[in-house]
């Protein structure tokens, strides 16, 4: 478990950082900006500050994850855009910052598929959204198909995430902030399993 905490320790401060910017004033800004960020650049998913404002007040839970899905989905249209009319200028330094560009072929390959299956997994699961929202663009994915799945997808990843902090959150809190670690573990393992499910779509 000392293993853990050392190798998690950049994370846990990250993660108290994202606590404390939950208590001020303007932490629903703070969450906006993120949940539009994380879909067409940035690392972070907003699942974090989310969880940590459902800790601060159980009884906004479902506002704030209107909040989240709303600016997510708009990011994710903004990631759309990259993909489709700025891919060399600025989507593929993105996909390349993040070292994706081996899943470009193979979500090429899933959107020939079935692609609103495809966007919809991505929205739901820790897969970064900002692969599928940039190659959905750039593959010219049909745009209200890819608007309805993130609406679905992204709608039922944060309501179920508030769902858990407006009734577990007293429950909740102790057991993330003490088994830190653990739940960071778990939630790779997810991301890994996003990837496998994502790989086996037909």
């Amino acid at each position: 478990m000392e293993f853990l905490r050392k190798a998690f320790a950049p994370l846990r401060r990250l993660y108290d950082w994202t606590v404390a910017k939950a208590a001020l004033p303007n932490a629903e800004s703070y969450l906006a900006g993120l949940a539009f960020a994380e879909s067409s650049f940035f690392p972070i998913p907003p699942d974090v500050l989310l969880i940590a404002m459902g800790f601060s007040n159980r009884e906004k839970t479902f506002r704030y994850a209107v909040t989240t899905t709303l600016f997510s989905i708009i990011g994710g249209i903004f990631g759309y855009f990259i993909g489709f009319a700025l891919f060399e200028t600025i989507g593929q330094p993105i996909i390349a910052f993040y070292h994706l560009e081996p899943l470009i072929d193979v979500i090429r390959a899933k959107y020939d598929a079935n692609a609103f299956l495809a966007v919809f997994v991505a929205a739901f699961t820790p897969i970064p959204f900002k692969l599928i929202t940039i190659s959905a663009g750039l593959f010219h994915v049909n745009f209200l198909y890819f608007v309805l799945a993130s609406i679905l997808g992204r709608g039922a990843r944060f309501f179920a995430v508030a769902a858990v902090m407006r009734y577990l959150g007293p429950k909740a809190r102790p057991l993330i902030e003490k088994y830190f670690e653990l739940f960071t573990v778990l939630f790779t393992i997810l991301l890994i399993g996003g990837f496998v499910i994502i790989g086996y779509l037909r």
